[in-house]
């Protein structure tokens, strides 16, 4: 599904790059020609939003900057679908409209930058579709689906020059920055705890896979291209737009959705790198006694993940960080008053950093950093009034694409993939150890669940090294013309 499609000459974006040298020799300033704030179309990006519903409408329109850049397509699976395609198609009239995201990279020769805000399984087929034709990308947390997919994207970008930036918005939020400050004068000494945790899932989990409903399917929507790589089902209305989140075959689960998010704050202020090591454990759900459900295809209802980390530059102490998810979070450790809240008010969401001379505790996104030392008063932060959308996440990878590569607005990005590629590895990393949590085999006891232990990690060579089993996780199976 698509209208006509929009010829730009190839030699537009190096115009655009060498726009301010030749700007010296405009003789009539560009202002006084469209008035203040007027950007020439010469000097306007083309954009383009993959994934045009839900999360989507909001970034391909932060990313517009206020109509400053051109949007001239948008692609959507579900071209009337009530999950906001249809109120974005009419804030961008002109923008020619696809199902296929193939279709679309292959009509708008001139495009420049995607968004990409698609279900999880589908961010890596579609961001190296558009790396491989020179496209910028802006990819929906969590970067990948797995691993190998987020090491394959942060290494096609450095080598192929493109600019990029995962959504993990709270990044840009200035409230990191005080976070930082605490860190690097060494407030509250070498850190060897962090506890993060999140009231996900909210959506359906840890119940069996609801059964396909293909009689429901609209009239329009392209299930096989909503499926992408992932094996090859009936059409389930149990899973588009939202609910996919609570399948290994389309999601990432709890940890997936926010821990790009919350995992941010600490792995960014810690200078941390790949894990060492993760182990886990899992709730369980009963129905008959003694006998736990066994959904190895579904995420769980609620988890607790230990990811080990060796010392960084920025911290002279190994660190465990503790994942808890499914309404279960940390207790108030004694630097705490017992009336303070965790992390958000209302405990929902949060970080808590435990040094040997204090502990910073923030909320989601950075939001509330507070520092407490023993015997001082607790130190808040006075949050800057937002003046951008979202921080400015999706205007400052704009501006990093009209700079360029390596350009100091290019490396002053918040999550460039050099940094959002190893931030989405260690997320998924502790969905390896809940996914080999479930692993077992027939023994005389009835099962062997072989996976429960820790598990070490090779990040350089991506590979778990003492549970073999466990590397079917790293990656994944890819249905035949997906394959990456």
């Amino acid at each position: 599904m698509k209208n006509k499609k929009t010829v730009v000459p190839n030699s537009r974006r190096d115009f655009i790059k060498k726009s301010l040298a030749a700007s010296t020799l405009m003789i009539v300033p560009r202002h006084v020609l469209g008035g203040i704030g007027y950007t020439a179309p010469s000097d306007q990006l083309l954009i383009a939003a993959i994934g045009s519903g839900g999360k989507g409408s909001s970034d391909i329109v932060n990313a517009s900057v206020g109509g400053r850049e051109r949007v001239i397509a948008l692609c959507d699976i579900d071209p009337y679908g009530k999950h906001g395609v249809t109120k974005i198609r009419k804030a961008f009239p002109k923008a020619n409209f696809y199902t296929d995201f193939r279709e679309l990279m292959a009509n708008e020769k001139g495009l420049d930058a995607v968004t990409i805000s698609t279900p999880d399984h589908t961010h890596a087929n579609i961001a190296m579709a558009a790396m491989e034709r020179d496209i910028h990308v802006y990819v929906q947390k969590p970067l990948t689906h797995n691993i190998k997919e987020a090491r394959m994207l942060t290494e096609t970008a450095r080598d192929r020059k493109i600019v990029t930036q995962m959504g993990n918005q709270g990044a840009s939020n200035p409230c990191q920055l005080q976070v930082q400050e605490w860190i690097d004068a060494g407030e509250i000494g070498n850190v060897h705890t962090v506890k993060v945790w999140t009231d996900r899932p909210i959506w359906p989990q840890g119940i069996p896979m609801p059964k396909p409903d293909p009689e429901n399917i609209p009239k329009d929507l392209n299930w096989d291209l909503w499926l992408g790589p992932a094996k090859s089902t009936p059409y389930s209305s149990s899973m588009h737009p939202f609910n996919w989140r609570g399948w290994w075959e389309y999601g990432t689960g709890a940890l997936g959705d926010m821990g790009c998010h919350i995992i941010d704050i600490p792995f960014r202020a810690l200078g941390l790198n790949y894990p060492t090591a993760v182990e886990c454990s899992l709730g369980s759900v009963y129905k008959n006694l003694w006998t736990p459900e066994h959904l190895p295809e579904g995420c769980p209802p609620s988890s607790f993940v230990s990811i080990k980390f060796d010392a960084t530059a920025k911290n002279a102490s190994p660190i465990t960080m503790e994942w808890s998810d499914g309404g279960i979070r940390p207790a108030h450790p004694d630097l705490i008053p017992a009336d303070d809240f965790l992390g958000s008010p209302g405990n929902a969401n949060g970080v808590i950093m435990i040094g040997d001379k204090g502990i910073i505790t923030t909320g989601v996104y950075g939001y509330d950093p507070r520092l407490y030392k023993k015997g001082e008063e607790v130190v808040t932060y006075n949050q800057p009034p937002e003046t951008e959308s979202e921080h400015g996440h999706q205007r400052k990878w704009i501006d990093a694409i009209k700079a360029g590569f390596n350009s100091p607005e290019h490396k002053a990005l918040t999550s460039s993939f050099d940094y959002s590629g190893p931030l989405t590895e260690t997320v998924l990393m502790g969905n390896i150890a809940l996914r080999s949590y479930l692993l077992r085999k027939k023994s005389d006891r009835g099962f062997d669940y072989f996976g429960r232990k820790k598990l070490l990690w090779d990040g350089n060579q991506m590979q778990i090294t003492n549970l073999e089993e466990a590397n079917q996780f790293v990656g994944r199976d890819y249905r035949k013309g997906w394959q990456l």
